[in-house]
């Protein structure tokens, strides 16, 4: 299929029909004010054709809504700039057979999830042993040492850590996003890192369900993981990484 990259539009039953669906709520109970207001919301933000197609009360003051709309924007997608991680993906035993080869000692990798955030999905998918959906975490991987230090660690504790054991890499897990606390933690944890003056020897890593790599590297890390990412993904780049530094 031929596609028009400097005209791309929203798919829904034709091609650039400009179909979107939108969800969210609203803080009121549900009734026929809130449906119109939820209409008259997406109609007020550009979209037309405005459709309540699902809406639920949420509680006595709240209620939740899908409504559907169309838009006559486009982006001109030859212009944007990839944004995904520079390395190629090799699997366990190649990883290993590299940081032999390559270093001829263990990776040592410290990673958690920092501030106030108690969610450890994230950092227990890339570094605990079962892993995640059948791709084992870092603690099985022969040639690296891994500390998984769980939720709820201080910015500055994991920094203590990597520094005690001599990190190769820091693995920055965040999940809850509420008012940027996200931002704010990763920056504090480079900020940390780059006071301690071992910016240039340590592969800086941020992951979350909401960050990607190009966001990571505007805020000072080497790279980000977002959704769908598995440990011979982090492992792979931190490998490749850590050897160009080598070279330089």
């Amino acid at each position: 299929m031929d596609v028009n990259l400097k005209n791309i539009r929203p798919y829904g039953d034709t091609m650039g029909d400009g179909a979107v669906q939108l969800s969210f709520t609203l803080p009121l109970p549900l009734n026929s004010v809130a449906v119109q207001a939820a209409k008259q919301l997406v109609l007020g933000m550009g979209f037309r054709e405005a459709e309540v197609v699902h809406s639920v009360s949420i509680g006595d003051e709240f209620s939740f809504f899908v409504v559907y709309g169309r838009t006559d924007l486009h982006v001109d997608a030859s212009q944007i700039q990839p944004v995904e991680v520079k390395s190629v993906v090799w699997d366990r035993a190649r990883c290993s057979e590299e940081v032999k080869a390559r270093f001829g000692r263990k990776l040592v990798v410290v990673g958690a999830c920092i501030g106030e955030d108690a969610h450890t999905v994230g950092i227990d998918a890339i570094m605990n042993m079962k892993g995640y959906a059948g791709h084992y975490g870092l603690e099985r991987y022969a040639m690296f040492e891994s500390h998984n230090m769980g939720a709820q660690v201080e910015p500055q504790v994991l920094l203590a850590r990597a520094r005690a054991v001599k990190a190769d890499a820091i693995l920055v897990s965040q999940v809850v996003t509420q008012k940027d606390i996200h931002l704010s933690n990763f920056t504090r944890m480079v900020e940390l890192v780059e006071a301690e003056g071992i910016r240039d020897r340590v592969v800086l890593v941020a992951g979350g369900p909401r960050i990607d790599n190009g966001v990571a590297m505007e805020l000072g890390y080497d790279a980000g993981f977002g959704r769908g990412t598995f440990a011979e993904d982090v492992a792979s780049f931190i490998i490749q990484d850590l050897a160009k530094r080598e070279l330089t």
